[in-house]
């Protein structure tokens, strides 16, 4: 039996200028984790989780699945994964040898709340080919490859974040500089002690579920657009990630607050912020923490200045149906 594990996502900084050549801090939180396992079979198989949902108990069972889940599962992203894995090794001049197997897979990453779940089943995956076929791929190679299986393979929306940060793991800022990419092929990708932290919360809404490839597209039409605002307030998020850097090294945590928040003031610019999401925002930061998106929505990230302010924190998302975490980075 062979395993691959990639842990969910949050950026702190910078998101989401990733798609635009933009700076990011994110981290992966060990709280929540895909899993892919391969075994050997004699034939290929893929084998369906809950989350693939082909029988239903009822309509209601159906319609409470989709939409939590939507209408595709796991199965797409690791068959999408294999089909890029295969591309690569080819790539390198050699094949793989004809060895069969099945693949499973399971998650505990809250679905569509932008905790990066669908990238990490394909990272998990990656993993689980690599050990299976004994091939090396090297690590800053491997963030690309993933997206690549989510854009050209599924037509999926997305940047690098969430790829780098299940790659690297703890904390990184990655500079995704398009001259860069002409150069290596890829970022620069910079791990971080994550001790060099505020202490964060983490909180997401289960039923705040939804495809986040929709709500990032009409940044993506603007941008796409020459539109001069968004623009140049991607610029500026993505300057918050580099000052944020900077602070960190610098042992002045303290600064990340204001940045985090920026971060999301910015970002209200030039997207529409559901109600709900809204909700969580202002009630982290009327309790004097800071509060943005981890992603593309459903979930918040913020700093907190002691256990007091955790707890009040915790408290007023509780009440808006929210769970709420220490996220664990080490």
């Amino acid at each position: 039996m062979t395993e691959g594990v990639a842990y969910a996502r949050a950026g702190l900084l910078g998101n989401p200028s990733d798609s635009y050549g933009g700076k990011i801090i994110a981290v992966s939180v060990k709280n929540y984790a895909a899993r892919v396992v391969l075994e050997e079979s004699e034939s290929l198989r893929f084998v369906p989780s809950a989350e693939d949902g082909e029988s239903f108990s009822s309509l209601a069972d159906f319609e409470r699945h989709t939409g939590r889940y939507g209408y595709e599962g796991g199965i797409r992203l690791i068959k999408a994964g294999l089909k890029t894995f295969l591309g690569y090794a080819r790539g390198r001049g050699g094949g793989l040898p004809d060895r069969p197997f099945a693949v499973r897979y399971a998650s505990t990453i809250p679905r569509q709340v932008g905790l990066g779940g669908s990238s990490a089943i394909i990272a998990a995956a990656m993993r689980a080919f690599m050990a299976f076929y004994r091939v090396e791929i090297p690590l800053e190679l491997q963030p690309a490859l993933i997206l690549d299986a989510e854009r050209a393979e599924l037509g999926i929306v997305a940047g690098f974040m969430d790829r780098v940060a299940q790659v690297y793991e703890g904390c990184v800022f990655m500079d995704l500089e398009p001259e860069l990419f002409r150069a290596k092929g890829h970022g620069r990708y910079e791990r971080l002690d994550p001790r060099l932290l505020p202490p964060l919360y983490l909180a997401y809404r289960p039923e705040n579920a939804k495809v986040s490839g929709r709500v990032l597209s009409e940044i993506r039409t603007r941008f796409d657009a020459g539109d001069d605002h968004t623009i140049r307030t991607l610029r500026r998020i993505a300057d918050l990630a580099g000052q944020g850097r900077t602070a960190l090294l610098a042992g002045r945590p303290g600064e990340m607050a204001g940045l985090m928040n920026e971060n999301f003031d910015l970002r209200r610019t030039i997207m529409a912020i559901r109600p709900a999401d809204l909700d969580m925002v202002e009630a982290a930061r009327a309790c004097g923490a800071s509060a943005k998106f981890a992603g593309s929505g459903g979930s918040v990230v913020g700093s907190y200045r002691d256990e007091r302010m955790f707890d009040n924190v915790a408290r007023a998302l509780a009440s808006q149906g929210a769970v709420v975490v220490k996220p664990m980075i080490a």
